[in-house]
């Protein structure tokens, strides 16, 4: 593809927003309170990049004893945490305004909720950043990795596919990326590079390397 792209598209889990970790906790530790002890490696290889619907499926399929409305119950629990606790990662104002130097939008898709997404964001100093550009799972039909998401948020800027770049730190995002028929980049300062390659273009390790990948 040739740089620099006409939009980029941010994760936000693990992207924008250092989150993975502690939703790990408050999932391992709720999970084990029902039954079900899984390490933040086991956890991660089923779930890392899919959704708490997801989660609640697999759990259920491997023995867990969830009570009914778990979702809305570990939702709160991982709310509360990231309300008190989450941290930008760190470059990305750095790479917001490089891109915003060179006039490049940009925006943010998660198959995370909405509400999820204003506490991490508001939370890091980058909701204002982003106001208006922040797209859920809960918009369009399907999540990640259908590229529903992605798409949606490259027709609303009315930039093709083909011109953006996806940033993810999960294969299950990165195939939604590609799916979209974009550029995917990935983000590999937590999740395992081997596992990001097979399904990216290219792979990166630390956000400040950004702007040269995407020729800012």
């Amino acid at each position: 593809m040739k740089m620099p792209p006409e939009m980029v598209l941010f994760d936000c889990d693990g992207v924008l927003v250092d989150s993975e970790a502690l939703t790990a906790d408050v999932l391992c530790l709720n999970l084990r309170r029902h039954g079900l002890a899984l390490t933040h490696a086991e956890l991660g290889a089923m779930f890392l990049g899919g959704t708490i619907m997801g989660v609640e499926a697999k759990a259920l399929e491997l023995g867990a004893d969830l009570p009914k409305g778990w979702v809305d119950q570990i939702y709160a629990e991982v709310f509360e945490t990231l309300g008190a606790s989450v941290e930008i990662v760190p470059g990305v104002f750095g790479v917001l305004d490089a891109l915003d130097a060179a006039g490049i939008p940009y925006a943010v898709g998660s198959n995370g909720p909405h509400k999820k997404m204003q506490i991490t964001l508001t939370r890091t100093g980058l909701i204002n950043r982003l106001e208006g550009r922040i797209y859920s799972r809960e918009d369009v039909a399907q999540p990640k990795p259908a590229p529903d998401v992605y798409l949606k948020a490259a027709a609303d800027a009315g930039v093709a596919p083909n011109r953006c770049v996806v940033i993810e730190d999960s294969p299950n995002g990165a195939r939604a990326g590609q799916a979209a028929g974009m550029w995917c980049l990935g983000f590999a300062a937590e999740t395992d590079a081997a596992l990001l390659t097979p399904v990216c273009d290219d792979v990166f390790h630390a956000m400040g390397d950004l702007p040269g990948l995407l020729g800012l």
